[in-house]
């Protein structure tokens, strides 16, 4: 009877908490959307939201007092206007902000870029070094700052550059000619004459993790940093579904025709350009292991084991050339979903090992 009580008091309380965590997803889903579509409640909340700073695209990072750790400031709205003032600019560099998230307070927190001047901006942008060092930071390139990070900051600052890439893109209507004007949070542009809306979008792309079983199959483009391999991957074409597109990125990069496939996770990437990429395992066909590799799209291509792929994963920075010229074997890192495919891969294949 004890026990009975105690479970079911348990099982009310994380009931209790669940639906707790639930309220404040929903509550604060609603709210991003009542100011995606209420200019007038956007504003509003920039007068209380917070902002990341921007310049051409490169967020401003800081070191923080821990040692190798890096962080994203905010900027009150009333200390965004006193930076713009003091470096001669009007607060009009504010109205190209974008909504990028919110506290679990709903605090909305926005993003803007300081280099980069919309069609309609009188200003001119501002000078990279002095804003560095008025504000005791760097503007860095994304690619490099994602990896210096927290999760949360890294998934902000990709969300946000996405959306500041987009609107310097999109500034004029692709029927009309005409400039088009972005709403106060940035979730859409308005045609002044054709009434079109267009809303930002992401490119699909399939990331596939090839099995033959007991080894893993893993690609390098040109462009990879030296001695790094990865999963496949490629955008999918209009008309395709994801099975379809997996297959046939396969089937054009390495020659192979596939068994069977299964959906893994999915990840928003924001460089070069914003893709979402859809990250998926699958196994080739019996006896169908001979590499036929597309030299138009990748530069090697080679099947892998289970102790070859568990020694990459645990190998640290910077990856260096050794004596004999070559450069290690490594893996890209736990921000990538190619990461997370071939981590499950691995610990797939480690529990398949272990005796019944």
């Amino acid at each position: 009877m004890t026990m009975s009580l105690y479970c079911g008091i348990a099982c009310r309380r994380k009931s209790f908490w669940c639906y707790r965590l639930l309220s404040t997803y929903v509550n604060n889903a609603r709210y991003i959307f009542e100011l995606k579509e209420d200019d007038d409640a956007c504003k509003k909340a920039q007068r209380t939201g917070a902002f990341y700073l921007f310049h051409s695209l490169a967020p401003l990072i800081q070191k923080s007092e821990h040692h190798h750790q890096y962080l994203a400031p905010r900027y009150s709205l009333l200390e965004l206007e006193r930076l713009l003032d003091k470096f001669g600019q009007d607060t009009q560099k504010i109205e190209d902000s974008v909504l990028i998230g919110c506290s679990e307070q709903q605090e909305a927190w926005f993003a803007v870029d300081l280099g980069l001047n919309s069609s309609s901006s009188t200003s001119a942008s501002l000078q990279k070094p002095e804003m560095e060092a008025e504000l005791q930071g760097s503007f860095t390139e994304l690619r490099k700052a994602l990896f210096q990070l927290s999760m949360k900051d890294a998934s902000l600052l990709s969300t946000a550059q996405a959306l500041l890439r987009w609107h310097d893109a999109h500034q004029f209507c692709s029927r009309s000619g005409q400039l088009t004007k972005k709403n106060v949070a940035g979730s859409k542009r308005v045609c002044p004459s054709n009434k079109i809306i267009y809303y930002p979008q992401m490119a699909p792309v399939v990331i596939t993790l090839v099995s033959d079983g007991t080894r893993c199959l893993l690609a390098r483009q040109s462009s990879f940093p030296k001695g790094m391999y990865s999963a496949l991957s490629g955008f999918c074409d209009i008309g395709e579904s994801l099975e379809e597109a997996v297959r046939r990125e396969v089937a054009e990069e390495v020659g192979l025709e596939l068994d069977r496939l299964q959906y893994s996770a999915s990840q928003h990437w924001p460089v070069p350009n914003s893709s979402l990429m859809i990250a998926c395992h699958a196994t080739v066909k019996p006896g169908q292991t001979e590499i036929q590799m597309n030299l138009r799209e990748l530069e090697a291509a080679a099947w892998f084991s289970h102790d070859e792929v568990a020694t990459a994963l645990k190998r640290k920075g910077p990856y260096t050339q050794q004596q004999d010229g070559t450069f290690p074997f490594w893996l890209p890192p736990k921000l990538a979903i190619a990461h997370q495919l071939i981590k499950e891969w691995l610990e797939k294949q480690s529990c398949s090992s272990l005796p019944a």
